[in-house]
């Protein structure tokens, strides 16, 4: 277990059900946090709360949202707020999207910058409010390499990713004064379900353009989010590269 004092701190995490967000409830869970979990995938956000659940410690509790409903948003982040001061915010949810720029429609473009970007600004607005009056808070959001180089066919989920990451550092200038850090995580291609479905040429295609060999595990991304919501982290602003060296800077 890491030295990150999250033992009975009240952690929110958004797209929770699968993937990284689910190493993400696992890694907080571990660490004796309380996690609040938001997934549009109710089912499998129930089944995680439940298996971890017998794992012993804190319960998770898992709350079904669309992101894309701002009044659920402001629902959600109460129901966390009534289980405790919400300590931690980790905005993870995310809404792919792959295309020529040509065929991106307004209803692609607005679904992902509302799940993506939007979501982000009015959770953090809506948390990190408590954290200001607690003098205390740790914001991390999840952002990615597509965000940081543009790639062909990633006009809106790079615009977007891109977007948070200038939004974390607003954040944290706005935020610093009251003990509230804001940090970013840019991970490149993570073993999940998703890319696992990939055309097995194409992901041997895009690991080899990875110095290291491979792609990241989850829990590898997770570890460095519980550095960033550490008691002891100090650094804000920050968007921290997990790309195994595919974007060197």
């Amino acid at each position: 277990m890491l030295a990150t004092g999250l033992v009975g701190r009240t952690v929110l995490i958004t797209g929770s059900a699968q993937g990284l967000g689910a190493a993400l409830v696992r890694a907080f869970h571990a660490e004796g946090a309380r996690v609040v979990a938001l997934d549009v995938d109710d089912a499998r956000n129930r089944a995680l709360a439940e298996e971890l659940r017998g794992a012993g410690g804190e319960s998770v509790l898992p709350l079904h949202i669309d992101l894309r409903d701002l009044e659920a948003v402001a629902d959600a982040c109460r129901a966390a707020a009534a289980r405790g001061p919400v300590d931690v915010l980790v905005n993870n949810a995310a809404r792919p999207s792959a295309g020529p720029l040509w065929e991106i429609t307004p209803e692609e473009w607005d679904e992902v910058f509302a799940v993506n970007l939007r979501a982000a600004f009015f959770l953090t607005r809506h948390i990190a409010a408590g954290m200001r009056e607690r003098g205390y808070g740790r914001i991390v959001n999840i952002a990615s390499i597509a965000g940081q180089t543009p790639r062909p066919t990633g006009a809106a989920y790079g615009s977007a990713k891109a977007g948070l990451i200038a939004l974390t550092r607003v954040f944290a200038a706005e935020l610093a004064a009251s003990g509230v850090t804001v940090n970013a995580v840019a991970p490149a291609m993570i073993d999940t379900p998703m890319v696992r479905s990939v055309d097995p040429g194409t992901l041997a295609e895009l690991t080899a353009r990875v110095p290291l060999g491979r792609i990241a595990t989850p829990q590898e991304v997770a570890r460095v989010v519980l550095l960033l919501a550490s008691e002891e982290n100090f650094a804000t602003g920050a968007t921290y590269d997990v790309n195994g060296g595919a974007l060197m800077r």
